[in-house]
């Protein structure tokens, strides 16, 4: 008898099935969004260079295919696309694969940290103000919530960078690492690490309201289910009643938003890394946008799209693991 066909695998290949025509429906409609736009590779580097006469901005349109009418450009780029070639900046002077990779480790980096304080963070402050709802130590946690909720990020991040940077001196205004430092080792992360707390505080704390409003709401619910009063007339202590009873399940709809907010935590990083001038892919997209750089911001636009797919994915598993009653079909 064969062995039965992996579920987690089968499912798998059907996710990546169906992810398919979404991310090329994504690349179609992104690429004649930005045909529709003003201006294009051309006019940018014409104007950085001062001007130039038309035979030459014409000898430069051909040179790069943009004197094709649109659907030709389109079925080009799409047959390029689907061995995955995203083709050659001509801002940068390479391929668009060799730049988003550079810059990728710094967005992923900042993402992966401000999610991680803002979901673990947030679930905490949530459940412990559920626990003590209507107390003191409910509003306070509440209203924390709402104003994190309400404050912009790219204001709360220029309040840090005056209070922490300018008035204070505590920590550096602006990159990835001090560039004439030239740290190694232990130095090294430590720097790195110092240049991440303003980005990240500033890109978790608004997410951190979601998921402590999120939390709180859902733990009152499920508290008040009849196998949480069960355990408590059979006599389990609070500790584990909220541990083994409650929490499992009110981190379910908390687990789904986490997975819906990773595409909004990426067009979030795009202010802050501009702000902050961190070398990822929110500061390459914004640079792309100016200088009409449409190989680079499309190639964004594709890597972001996959990595959202690969995240939902694991979003999906991991709320399976979390609800057994779920099933991966």
């Amino acid at each position: 008898m064969k062995p039965a066909f992996p579920p987690v695998l089968g499912y798998a290949l059907r996710r990546l099935l169906q992810a398919v025509p979404v991310v090329l429906l994504i690349m179609v409609g992104t690429f004649l969004l930005l045909k529709l736009a003003p201006g294009d590779t051309v006019d940018a580097l014409v104007g950085d260079m001062g001007g130039a006469d038309a035979a030459y901005i014409e000898r430069m349109r051909a040179e790069y295919g943009l004197d094709q009418p649109v659907y030709v450009q389109l079925l080009t780029y799409m047959g390029k696309l689907i061995t995955f070639d995203l083709g050659w900046s001509f801002v940068y002077e390479q391929p668009v694969s060799a730049i988003l990779f550079e810059r990728l480790g710094v967005t992923l980096l900042l993402m992966a940290t401000s999610l991680t304080l803002a979901f673990s963070i947030g679930i905490l402050l949530g459940a412990i103000a559920a626990r003590r709802v209507y107390s003191l130590t409910d509003n306070v946690i509440s209203t924390l919530g709402l104003i994190f909720y309400a404050t912009p990020s790219f204001f709360l991040s220029l309040l840090m960078i005056y209070l922490f940077s300018v008035k204070l001196g505590w920590l550096p205004v602006g990159g990835i690492k001090t560039v004439a430092g030239f740290y190694t080792g232990w130095d090294h992360y430590v720097d790195v690490a110092l240049h991440l707390v303003m980005p990240t505080a500033a890109l978790s704390l608004i997410y951190l309201s979601f998921y402590l409003r999120l939390m709180r709401a859902s733990v009152l619910e499920v508290a008040d289910l009849d196998y949480v009063r069960t355990a408590k007339a059979k006599g389990a202590g609070e500790t584990r009643l909220m541990v083994h009873h409650i929490m499992r399940n009110a981190l379910l709809p908390v687990v789904t938003l986490l997975g819906l907010q990773f595409s909004t935590v990426l067009g979030g990083s795009v202010v802050v890394e501009t702000i902050f001038t961190l070398p990822g892919l929110g500061q390459l997209a914004s640079q792309s946008v100016v200088q009409r750089d449409m190989n680079t911001l499309m190639g964004i636009i594709f890597l972001c799209s996959i990595i959202v797919v690969v995240v939902n994915f694991l979003t999906d598993l991991l709320y399976a693991r979390l609800d057994s009653r779920i099933e991966l079909a």
